[in-house]
């Protein structure tokens, strides 16, 4: 089953979906001096059934600024191939220590740590490769190869993980997992719709709008992961859930509450359509997301 056997979204939206699928086949097709063990560990993880939502996220702003779809496309698969590393180390003994993601075993479960850590490794450089030779021209390659690094390194992505475990079971406030859920979570879905106004050109103001959209929708969809721990079902989900409340772990709904991370959830999400003002009608489809993401199920 790929990610696109299940319809989740609108048709508009949906297509989209199809088409990474079938990028993200052709780019993990490796030559003959990749091992093969390790090109099916490559594989498994980066085709298994999944949303796409940062993939969606870049073609969805590229095309309401007004850009050629073809050239967003591959910083499409580099967000999902980065997205995809970060999930095959998350779920290591040594962080996570998860058994399940997307319904199936995780990288390490069913291939090794070794070859799990060695999958992850490959994800990234693959990621930067494409950016650098499938986006046209240089300078718009180059401005999405410095804000995917920023995004997926020590201050963002990994700088938000590393905090997440040093702090997961601390005495918290929503100042600080916002702190780090701004970096852990929100900021590849940020830099997903980044990258899709980049790659179209579009102007500053429209740039500055995605990424209001993008922060708010980041904290939204932590904030639903949350509950979703909580009260999901583990067949939807495809991950063991209730993990985080068994072992007393900080997230919102233990410092807030359900009701009121309910709550903030919805208001994370009103934050980030009003950012889209600036699009008018065209923002019809990154509402549709947002919504999405604080009702999901999954």
């Amino acid at each position: 089953m790929t990610a696109s056997d299940t319809t989740l979204f609108p048709p508009e939206i949906e297509s989209f979906r199809h088409q990474i699928d079938a990028q993200l086949e052709i780019y993990s097709r490796l030559d003959a001096d990749c091992p093969e063990h390790l090109r099916e560990a490559i594989r498994y993880c980066l085709l298994a059934p999944g949303k796409r939502i940062r993939p969606l996220l870049v073609l969805t702003a590229a095309k309401m600024c007004g850009g050629d779809l073809a050239n967003a496309m591959p910083a499409a698969c580099a967000v999902e191939m980065i997205h995809n590393y970060s999930l095959i180390h998350d779920d290591l003994p040594a962080m996570d220590d998860d058994e399940l993601r997307r319904g199936r075993a995780t990288c390490h479960v069913k291939f090794g740590e070794a070859t799990a850590i060695l999958a992850g490794d490959s994800l990234i450089p693959m990621a930067f490769g494409i950016l650098a030779h499938d986006i046209q021209p240089a300078e718009i390659a180059n401005q999405c190869i410095t804000r995917l690094a920023l995004a997926s390194g020590p201050t963002r992505l990994v700088g938000g993980q590393a905090d997440d475990l040093n702090l997961q079971f601390a005495a918290s406030s929503v100042e600080s997992l916002e702190h780090i859920h701004r970096r852990k979570t929100g900021a590849l879905l940020t830099v997903s719709l980044e990258m899709g106004a980049i790659t179209a050109s579009a102007d500053a103001e429209l740039l500055e709008s995605l990424i209001k959209y993008g922060r708010n929708l980041g904290l939204a969809f932590q904030i639903v992961d949350d509950l979703l721990d909580l009260r999901g079902s583990q067949a939807k989900m495809g991950k063991r859930i209730g993990k985080d409340a068994a072992l007393g772990k900080q997230t919102y709904p233990a410092v807030l509450g359900e009701a009121a991370s309910e709550e903030r959830a919805h208001q994370m999400v009103e934050a980030a359509i009003d950012a889209l003002q600036p699009f008018g009608e065209q923002a019809k489809a990154l509402e549709l997301l947002a919504n999405f993401v604080v009702n999901r199920t999954q």
